[in-house]
Order: structure tokens, then C-alpha cells, then sequence
């Protein structure tokens, strides 16, 4: 059947029809140990991270995934992967299977490997997975949006089967000397040129990310099958890394296609701040009376009072009622709105009494109902502890969990690490925290 290509930026998948649940989507990893082009291909770093955790965060971030699997025969794999599912705090949905020897070799194929983890995964879940990802750590800047894209085309679009292509234009040369053919044109008649907008568009495969109709996958023992759709990526991010030199160019590719680096005083305007679970540990102490406390860290105190310091201007923004908050607020000498049912539009009026572009506010919150003011501000940020949603909507997640001292870390962002904006006190450098692609 011919392949449809579908964007990759789709409207928000809905449930599948007739079913209660989302389906289950089981993202694969391969990633063995032996490698003969690169030693250790696998826990070889670029921008600083392990190529088997560059595809474990991508992965997690997606927001339709549900789990993610590493199937390798290393030890050494498996911890790079667990360090980065825990860091992300996604460390219960991270699951690592050990390869049989007879599927780990140089001649094993990546089928085998999903199919292994697939039975084990679903054996030891008890859970029937509904579609099944293919993701590679060769593919470096495999994207959560090219996850997500093949993902939602076999789970909510009807394709049975995707695959991340880029968009080429090249003419293909084939030497068929061999044959005695001598050399020709694979895609293009040798004897025209046509111009490229007037050539039938051609799309190359990337390598980065498949998708399967779990049970078809089964049948068919193979990652094409049925109606194949094709997700488009930036062609910039295609690579694919097989030898030494396709190393070194990733290296060097990193700090131009990683996500964005950690905001600075220059990228921001104001600072605006969730409470539970964001200021606190998101617990509630209850007296026999009723009366209600909860601890703060005095770290994110400091960090606050620097930044009034340095005249950011700084709101507390909170769904709770419980004048914990406005006590703490006038602690902190900081303008609180509270008992806020849409944070969102009280957000957006602040904004504009103001006078400041949403996109130039960081906005810190843990749970869904801070997603609307992610949507709307320029830098939004998960504590460390937020829940997975939040994590994967943020643009910057902090080390620190909330109540601990996250406030404080981004204070640090902003501030440099000493809390001051002059230069000559920052000798040290924050702890970088887990940044996720948008």
C-alpha cells in the first residue's frame, strides 16, 4: 500500500475508538553491548550524554508512551539507563531486559531484539501492549515529537505500521558495473534535470524511530507491514551514527540541535511561582483541630529574596485556599494570588497589569493544573518532583524536587550560583538539570 505521510505535529491524540483506556505504547531500546564501527557505541557520549540515554529521555518525554523498555546484554547499559530514567523521575516507567546471547550478536536483527522485549515486558507486566516503538540510540537527535508522531499515527490515525523519514531531494547514482549495467540514475532519468520543485518529493528514511500495530508486528515479524506513515523530522537531526567520524560529527552538532540552554537573566522578564509542590514537598500537616502546615526549604527563601534583589519582578500563583499561602507570601515580601480556580487567565491578566509578555515569564509548577500556564509562558519549568505530564510539557525540569530547595536552583539559573549578578563572585557552575525536548 502506498505509504501517507502525516505531519508530525498533529492535533492532541484522543482516545482510540470504542476504548476507556489510551492504548498502551511500549517503546523498545536495542542496545547491546558489542560494537565493532565504535567500542562501546552505546555509552559513548555526545553533548555530555550517553547515547543510550539520549533515547531514554526522548522516549519518557513523549507524552504517549507509556513505558519505555532497554533490551541490551551490558550492565553497564542498563545503569546509564536507569541513572537517566531517575533523574527525569520516571524511574518506574524504565524497565531493562536482558538480552539472550542468541539475539545480541552482530548478525542479530532489531525485530528479534523488540520481540524479545515485547513478550518479557508484557510476561512480567501482565499488560497487553497495543502498539510497539522501535527506537534507536544510533540516531542521536531522535526527537519526543518523532516519537510521539509515529506513535500517534499507528495509535490514533489508523496506520498500522511508521517510520521517521526526512524530506530529499537528491539525485541517487547506483555504479552497476557489476552487472554490466555501468552507472545510472536511480531516482531520475540521467539525461534530464529536472528542477527540484518540479521532481516528485522523496523522503529518506531516518533510522530514529518506528512504529508497530503490536499484534500485526507479531504476525508479521517484521517493522513494515499494512498502511506505513510516513512522520516527517527536520532533516538537520538525521544522522545516524555507524563509524568514528559519525561520532565526531554528532559531537559537534550537539550544542547547534540539543535543546536550548537553561535561561538566563536575559531571557526573562518575571518570575512567577505554584506553591504545593513547587515551594513544599506537596504533604499537608493536619492537627487534631484541623489546622493544616506544611515545611518549606529556607534555601528557595534565599533564592527568592535574591531575585527581588536583583528587581525580578515575582508573583505566587496557587489553586489553594489555605491562608498558608498568603502567609508565606508575606514572608517572602512576594504579591500572592490565591484560591485561583484558572490559573491561566489570572496568569494572562497579571501579565497585562503588568505590562509583560507571557513569553518572557518563568513560570515553576509540579501538576496538571499548571500545564495552562505552561502553555502560556515563554519558559515553563517542572520541579524535579512534578508528575510526568508536567515533565513533559516543561522546557527546563530542575534536579531538585520541590520543597527542596528548586526554587533556589533556578534562582541559580538566573542569578549564577552565588545568587548575584556580578560576575567576579561566580567561580562555580550550577548542576546541569534535565532539559527535555520541546
Amino acid at each position: 500500500m502506498t505509504p501517507t505521510v502525516t505531519s508530525g505535529a498533529s492535533t492532541p491524540p484522543t482516545a482510540t475508538s470504542g476504548a476507556s483506556t489510551p492504548p498502551t505504547v511500549l517503546a523498545v531500546i536495542p542496545a547491546r553491548g558489542g560494537s565493532k564501527g565504535v567500542p562501546a557505541k552505546n555509552l559513548a557520549e555526545v553533548g555530555g550524554i550517553p547515547l543510550v540515554a539520549r533515547a531514554v529521555r526522548a522516549a519518557l518525554a513523549a507524552p504517549e508512551v507509556t513505558d519505555v523498555v532497554v533490551t541490551t546484554d551490558d550492565t553497564a547499559i542498563a545503569q546509564a539507563a536507569r541513572t537517566a530514567a531517575a533523574h527525569l523521575g520516571a524511574a518506574d516507567r524504565l524497565h531493562c531486559v536482558e538480552r539472550p546471547a542468541a539475539i545480541a550478536g552482530d548478525t542479530a536483527t532489531s525485530e528479534a531484539a523488540v520481540l524479545h522485549a515485547l513478550d518479557t515486558y508484557e510476561a512480567e507486566r501482565a499488560r497487553t501492549v497495543d502498539v510497539v516503538l522501535l527506537v534507536q540510540c544510533t540516531s542521536p537527535f531522535v526527537s519526543r515529537e518523532d516519537i510521539d508522531g509515529v506513535a500517534r499515527a499507528v495509535a490514533h490515525e489508523g496506520a498500522d505500521t511508521a517510520v521517521t523519514v526526512a524530506p530529499f531531494h537528491g539525485f541517487v547514482w547506483r555504479d552497476g558495473a557489476a552487472v554490466e549495467e555501468g552507472t545510472y540514475g536511480v531516482n531520475h532519468d540521467k539525461s534530464v534535470r529536472p528542477r527540484r520543485q518540479d521532481r516528485p518529493q522523496d523522503f529518506l528514511e531516518t533510522g530514529a524511530a518506528y512504529a508497530m500495530d503490536a499484534a500485526g508486528f507479531r504476525t508479521h515479524r517484521h517493522r513494515f507491514f499494512g498502511h506505513t506513515a510516513l512522520v516527517p523530522t527536520d532533516p538537520a537531526r538525521v544522522l545516524e551514527i555507524d563509524d568514528p567520524h559519525d561520532l565526531a560529527r554528532a559531537r559537534a552538532l550537539a550544542p547547534l540541535l540539543d535543546p536550548a540552554p537553561l535561561p538566563s537573566l536575559a531571557d526573562v522578564d518575571a518570575v512567577v511561582l505554584d506553591f504545593d509542590g513547587t515551594q513544599t514537598d506537596d504533604r499537608v500537616m493536619v492537627d487534631s483541630d484541623g489546622r493544616e502546615t506544611v515545611a518549606v526549604h529556607r534555601g528557595d527563601g534565599l533564592g527568592i529574596a535574591a531575585l527581588r534583589k536583583a528587581g525580578v519582578p515575582l508573583l505566587i500563583l496557587s489553586t489553594e485556599q489555605n491562608p498558608v499561602v498568603a502567609a508565606r507570601a508575606r514572608k517572602l515580601q512576594v504579591p500572592v494570588l490565591h484560591g485561583i480556580d484558572r490559573k491561566d487567565e489570572a496568569l494572562k491578566q497579571w501579565c497585562d497589569e503588568q505590562d509583560i509578555a507571557p513569553d518572557r515569564v518563568l513560570y515553576v509548577g509540579n501538576d496538571v493544573n499548571d500545564l495552562g500556564c505552561f502553555a502560556l509562558a515563554g519558559w515553563p519549568v517542572a520541579v524535579g518532583s512534578a508528575h510526568d505530564s508536567v515533565r513533559a510539557a516543561a522546557r527546563a525540569v530542575t534536579t531538585t524536587p520541590g520543597g527542596y530547595g528548586a526554587i533556589r536552583e533556578i534562582a541559580a539559573w538566573l542569578l549564577g550560583p552565588t545568587l548575584t549578578t556580578d560576575p567576579t563572585l561566580t567561580k562555580t557552575t550550577t548542576p546541569a538539570p534535565t532539559v527535555p525536548t520541546k
